[in-house]
């Protein structure tokens, strides 16, 4: 059964039993999924609204677009699950000889590499809804505004908690120049994407608190 379609309920229990999936990296989608509602909520509370009709145009945008990022997440918490199945099996594999050993290397490297691009996938797709909730916070109504900063901190934390998921992969490949390009991407989607977190959580707080 798709992890996307339990309830919220049946989720939780899987993720906190033994078993191997859900994990980091598939808690890490639903969460960015989550925050990324939070910013369509409050453009549709926006919408239609006399006071914001100079913005109605731009922020549709923004909901079109965080309708695509909701989507995306989605689809990668399922992911996550079926690219981790096959790691877990390469680990079981036999080396009892010299062949074995290496066809057993051979295959943790591309399944480690697999398994890396999705949480490498999940913090694009959180920066990309950071990048929303930036605009959402300078344009959306003002009733929904807590919102804005509660869903740019799910993604904060959505791109944080697939980092980890990259780093623990990336430290079994042995590929020098994918590690480095991955690590490059991930650090800088971590850094830009923390600081815009960060600056729209500050400006949210600034406007509750004015």
């Amino acid at each position: 059964m798709s992890m996307i379609v339990k309830s919220c309920k049946e989720f939780v229990d899987v993720l906190a039993s033994k078993a191997p999936v859900p994990g980091g990296g598939g808690a890490a989608a639903l969460g960015g999924s989550i925050g990324m509602a939070l910013s369509n909520m409050v453009g549709n509370l926006t919408v239609g609204k006399k006071k914001y009709a100079d913005v109605e145009d731009e922020v549709k945008s923004l909901i079109a677009k965080g309708e695509q990022v909701i989507a995306d997440l989605n689809l990668l918490v399922d992911k996550d699950a079926e690219e981790f199945e096959p790691l877990s099996k390469a680990y079981g594999l036999p080396k009892d000889t010299p062949e074995q050993v290496k066809f057993k290397e051979e295959t943790l490297e591309k399944c480690s590499k697999n398994a890396c691009g999705v949480p490498l996938e999940i913090m694009r797709k959180a920066y990309e809804g950071i990048k929303i909730h930036q605009r959402m916070g300078d344009i959306g109504t003002l009733i929904a505004i807590s919102d804005v900063g509660c869903g740019v901190a799910f993604l904060k934390a959505a791109l944080i908690a697939a980092r980890l998921n990259v780093i623990i992969n990336l430290n079994t490949i042995k590929d020098k120049a994918f590690v480095d390009t991955v690590t490059e991407e991930m650090n800088r989607l971590l850094s830009e994407g923390s600081t815009i977190a960060d600056e729209t959580l500050n400006g949210v707080l600034e406007k509750l608190n004015k």
